[in-house]
C-alpha cells in the first residue's frame, strides 16, 4: 500500500538582509553647527575690540575752513583719550615748510599741535596721526586757508608803578582749596579702564554662551545617533529557516 505522500516544507525564506541605513547626515550637522559657532564666538569676541578704536569727531579749524589768521594751534578732538605713543601733528605753510612747533598734547579726547608766530596768509595743511585706545594707529589729513598773516605784537607801553599805602590790618592769605581737576583727569583713564574691562566681561559671556550652544549640539547629535542604531538593531529579524519540522 503507498503511503499519501507527505506535503513538502514550503521553502525556508531567506534570511533578510539588515538594512543598511544610508549615512545620516547628522555628523554633517553638527560640524556646520560647531563651525557657526566658532564663527559666532570669534565675531562676539572681536567686537569689543573693534569699539575701542578712537574715531575723530572735529578738527579746529575745520577741514576745508577759511580763518582770519593762522591759528595759535591745531586741535583735534576725538570720542576718547588717545595714547601718547605714536601720535604726532605736522602742519605745512603756503611755502611748504613745517611750522609746527614741539611736541602734540594730549589732553582728555583732544590732542592739540602749537604753531609757529607770525605765519603768513595762505594755504595750511595739516598731517596728523594718532594711537587708539586700542593700540591701532589712525591717520588723517586736513587743510584750511588763513586770509591774512598773524600780526606781530604791539609792546605794550610801560605803566607808571602803583603806589599802595600801607595799612594797619594784616592781611590774610587764604590758601585755595584743591579743585577736582586731578579728579576730572583721571576720569577718561578710570572710564578707559571700564570700558576695557566691560569688554572683556562681554568676551567671556560669548564664550560661555558658545561653549553652552556647543554642548547641546555634541549632545543631541549623540542621543540622535543612540536611536538610530536602535532602531537599526530592531528592524533586522532573525534567519528565517524552515518552518516545519518532518514528522
Amino acid at each position: 500500500m503507498i503511503s499519501p505522500e507527505r506535503p513538502s516544507a514550503p521553502p525556508a525564506r531567506p534570511a533578510r538582509a539588515r538594512a543598511v541605513a544610508a549615512p545620516a547626515p547628522a555628523s554633517r550637522t553638527l560640524a556646520a553647527v560647531v563651525a557657526l559657532l566658532l564663527a559666532l564666538a570669534v565675531v562676539l569676541l572681536g567686537a569689543g575690540r573693534a569699539d575701542a578704536h578712537n574715531a575723530l569727531l572735529g578738527t579746529d579749524p575745520a577741514d576745508g575752513s577759511t580763518v582770519d589768521a593762522p591759528p595759535a594751534q591745531i586741535t583735534l578732538t576725538f570720542d576718547q583719550p588717545a595714547q601718547a605713543l605714536g601720535t604726532e601733528i605736522v602742519v605745512l605753510g603756503p611755502d611748504g615748510a613745517t611750522v609746527s612747533t614741539g611736541d602734540a598734547q594730549l589732553v582728555d579726547d583732544t590732542v592739540t599741535q602749537a604753531l609757529a608766530a607770525d605765519l603768513p596768509a595762505g594755504a595750511y595743511s595739516v598731517e596728523w596721526r594718532v594711537t587708539s585706545a586700542d593700540g591701532h594707529p589712525l591717520s588723517g589729513s586736513l587743510a584750511f586757508t588763513a586770509s591774512a598773516g598773524a600780526e606781530a605784537a604791539e609792546p605794550a607801553a610801560p605803566t607808571a608803578p602803583e603806589t599802595i599805602e600801607p595799612t594797619a590790618e594784616p592781611t590774610t592769605t587764604t590758601q585755595a582749596e584743591p579743585t577736582a581737576e586731578a579728579d576730572e583727569t583721571l576720569a577718561p583713564a578710570q572710564e578707559l579702564a571700564e570700558d576695557e574691562d566691560a569688554g572683556i566681561a562681554a568676551g567671556l559671556v560669548a564664550a560661555i554662551v558658545v561653549a553652552v550652544l556647543a554642548a547641546a549640539a555634541i549632545a543631541v547629535f549623540v542621543v540622535r545617533e543612540r536611536r538610530r542604531n536602535r532602531g537599526d538593531s530592531a528592524g533586522a529579524g532573525p534567519a528565517g529557516g524552515d518552518g516545519r519540522a518532518e514528522g
